[in-house]
């Protein structure tokens, strides 16, 4: 049967419009759907404002700094709407190119709710569009705790939309949400709670990485509730209190709950496409990324493989490549470089000491040194760790991970090495950029501990 579209993409994120656009560039006819704003999570509400906040939260410790340079710098105070006014503009700039990248590839975009009708067809804002392949690119939704009173609390997007600064603010959860906004309120200037249920922030990343991080926020003044479960948020007067299992109570001006996220698929309609999920929620893929309808995808957080813009923007460019292009490939989970943007940021690439550790005999190089910057201007915690994770037997460079100043721009180029499976030799035999911190990952001679010889001798 004759189709309105080779290639009907649900979801104007990150990883829909580089599927779209590519597929349209490979000749395709490509029709979009996006029910709130082009760009998606990260452009609106994610990865992009977020940074802009970082930066703001930054320039007021830079502030603090600078006498130490011999800078004679008054500080009059923080204005968060006129921060909002240039943040708010920058992601309407950038939303804006979104669509104009579609447009100028030949797509059709609607600006409308796609659901589905069957395997091929979807209702498009009350318009009937038949399509031959389609593309679930929805990503994912923060969702609050299921405890009384949730709905006092904010979540992450909702961040976005405050007036001011809270004077006392609680965040509860310590994945990279909750931490950086964490870092950036403290940084504004607020008083801040962190309550999270384990033992050290950042779970599912390097242990050294965890524990120089938990210190870290110790010395920035941000208070740590480790071990704590909410159990309820009550208003009381002006104020919101937070009750923890147990009985300790925090009160503040505001609650942020960065506590998890959940695909977005509610109300698409999957089951009348024949589109099976998960126990978790995801969509259901397979290694094309291929649902359980033959002619659907998905790509991007509503798997929750990997829930990273980079990640879902390869994996579409991919897919379309594969469909249109006549190049079949698969975008790589493995070697993936991120970065959680605290106070200081974190970078990292391939496996954490224990997940190595665990597949046999591993060496350990690693340092913490106090970086030139704060040498000077005397900031306390802003201590830097690198560490590299190396294979025995192949001295394959494993894993490398930072916690300090630039980490992330750092972590970028060592990303390179370590997807490329250069060797620990291959690392000692760059020379170094002197005087950065970079040079230390390149000149790391001494082995700080081996791990993973039980697990090898089993």
């Amino acid at each position: 049967m004759a189709y309105d579209f080779d290639l009907f993409v649900i979801g104007g994120g990150s990883g829909g419009v580089r599927c779209a656009r590519i597929a349209a560039t490979h000749g395709a006819t490509v029709g979009i759907a996006e029910e709130r704003f082009w760009g998606g999570t990260c452009v609106n509400v994610g990865c992009v404002p977020k940074k802009i906040m970082v930066n703001a939260a930054e320039y007021g410790q830079w502030t603090e700094d600078a006498a130490a340079f011999g800078w004679n710098v008054e500080r009059k105070g923080f204005d968060l709407a006129a921060l909002a006014a240039a943040r708010d503009a920058e992601v309407a700039r950038l939303n804006g190119i979104y669509g104009r990248l579609l447009t100028g590839a030949g797509c059709t975009i609607f600006e409308a709710r796609a659901t589905f009708l069957d395997a091929h067809t979807l209702d498009v804002g009350g318009k009937r569009v038949t399509a031959e392949r389609i593309v679930i690119a929805v990503g994912g939704r923060a969702v609050p705790p299921p405890i009384p009173g949730a709905e006092l609390g904010m979540l992450s997007d909702d961040v976005f939309r405050l007036k001011q600064v809270p004077r006392r603010l609680i965040v509860v959860g310590s994945g990279y949400i909750g931490l950086e906004f964490a870092c950036i309120f403290r940084g504004l200037g607020a008083e801040v709670d962190l309550v999270y249920r384990a033992d050290l922030p950042l779970r599912g990343f390097d242990a050294d990485i965890r524990t120089a991080l938990k210190e870290a926020l110790d010395a920035q003044g941000l208070r740590q509730h480790v071990g704590h479960h909410p159990a309820r948020l009550d208003r009381q007067g002006d104020h919101l209190r937070l009750s923890l299992l147990g009985g300790e109570a925090i009160e503040a001006d505001a609650v942020l709950f960065a506590t998890g996220r959940e695909p977005h698929i509610q109300g698409l309609g999957l089951d009348r496409a024949g589109v099976m999920c998960t126990a978790k929620g995801a969509v259901e893929v397979d290694e094309e990324h291929r649902t359980t309808a033959p002619n659907i995808y998905a790509i991007g957080d509503v798997t929750d493989k990997l829930n990273l813009t980079p990640m879902a923007t390869a994996v579409g460019h991919a897919l379309a490549d594969t469909l249109f292009g006549g190049t079949p490939r698969k975008a790589d989970y493995h070697n993936v470089p991120t970065a959680v943007f605290t106070s200081p940021p974190i970078g990292t690439v391939g496996m954490t000491e224990a997940d190595a550790a665990a597949q046999g005999p591993v060496d350990i190089y690693l340092t913490r040194f106090t970086p030139m910057r704060h040498t000077i201007s005397g900031r306390p915690g802003r201590k830097t760790l690198m560490k590299l994770v190396v294979c025995q037997r192949t001295r394959k460079v494993l894993g490398a991970h930072m916690l300090g100043e630039d980490a992330a721009e750092i972590m970028q180029g060592i990303g390179i090495a370590v997807a490329a499976g250069l060797t620990k030799e291959d690392f000692d035999r760059t020379i170094g950029i002197h005087p950065t911190a970079a040079e230390e990952f390149v000149t790391l001679r001494t082995r700080t501990r081996e791990a993973g010889v039980r697990a090898a001798a089993e």
